[in-house]
């Protein structure tokens, strides 16, 4: 008895790859913020506000992981071939890492500065802070929305979206903290405000950067529980023992799965595998499923079955 594999592929199983639906989102929320990062740099200086240069510093961030998200998610609809035969899918991944990482420095600057600014406070023209920031909380704002309907499918949509909604919030936060500084004369409130957007920013970015780098070592996405998928096998039909069970994604929307069952009856059944496929898809988001059926010889025992074995 020879082994069997099925594969099903996820455009075939009807899953959808979430960031074909975004690419005009990209496109408009990098040319608002880019327009709107001109424009607060030169307000900011102009004001000598540190929160609203901060706040620029951290939209141009964002603009450049928006494009590294919408690089990642073009390259990620191209077909495999021979030496990449998942295609480009994994650069999401990767995309999700580095925007992490890069958020994470600047965030680090930001705080530094931000202290060195508590101690040495300097007078702020809160009238333009006040005028820049407000229309920051618009542009960020609607830049968030555009993207908010794919940010439970996909670790980069979602990236976009926190960065986005965030912002939005820190915008808030500088029109307030210049509101209070005109009316208090109170100096200090402007780094304050801006060692306060390092916090939330760090904040939202770590949780963000340990899932991308879970993703990255081929760990099980958070959404799916292992054991339940194991036991799903087990009670397959004539099924006796599953071994050699991997699953990992192979990019920020779709995820793969490979197995032995051990099945001491197994003959080759299309439609079998194709319903264990399905239901991998259904039950669990599964749509790569790689099934192999072995007979449970003990004369020629799978390697991966014994103990030790990964």
């Amino acid at each position: 008895m020879g082994h069997s594999h099925s594969h099903a592929d996820g455009e075939e199983s009807g899953h959808s790859h979430a960031p074909k639906n975004f690419n005009r989102a990209f496109a408009v929320g990098v040319g608002i913020n880019v327009a709107f990062v001109a424009v607060e740099a030169i307000v900011a200086l102009l004001s000598n506000s540190l929160s609203l240069l901060a706040d620029a510093g951290h939209n141009l961030g964002d603009v450049f992981g928006l494009l590294l998200a919408w690089g990642a998610s073009v390259l990620a609809q191209r077909h495999p071939t021979l030496r990449y035969t998942y295609g480009l899918r994994r650069s999401s991944v990767l995309a999700a890492l580095a925007n992490c990482v890069i958020l994470l420095l600047a965030v680090g600057g930001i705080a530094w500065e931000s202290i060195l600014r508590i101690v040495h406070p300097e007078t702020v023209a809160s009238a333009s802070v006040i005028v820049v920031a407000s229309v920051g909380i618009l542009v960020n704002g609607f830049t968030a929305y555009m993207f908010m309907s794919g940010k439970e499918q996909d670790v980069n949509i979602r990236g976009a979206y926190l960065h986005m909604a965030a912002d939005a919030g820190v915008s808030f936060g500088v029109v307030i903290a210049a509101i209070a500084m005109s009316l208090t004369g109170w100096l200090f409130l402007d780094p304050a405000v801006s060692l306060a957007i390092s916090l939330v920013i760090g904040f939202g970015t770590w949780g963000l950067l340990r899932e991308s780098l879970r993703l990255a070592l081929d760990a099980v996405p958070e959404n799916i529980q292992p054991a339940e998928v194991a036991a799903y096998l087990e009670a397959l039909p004539g099924v006796s023992a599953v071994h050699d069970l991997h699953i990992w994604a192979i990019s920020t929307t779709e995820v793969a799965l490979t197995a032995h069952l051990v099945k001491p009856d197994a003959v080759v059944d299309d439609a079998l595998l194709a319903e264990i496929s399905n239901e991998l898809h259904e039950r669990f988001g599964i749509c790569h499923a790689t099934l192999q059926f072995e007979l449970g010889d003990r004369s020629t025992p799978c390697k991966q079955s014994l103990p030790g074995a990964v």
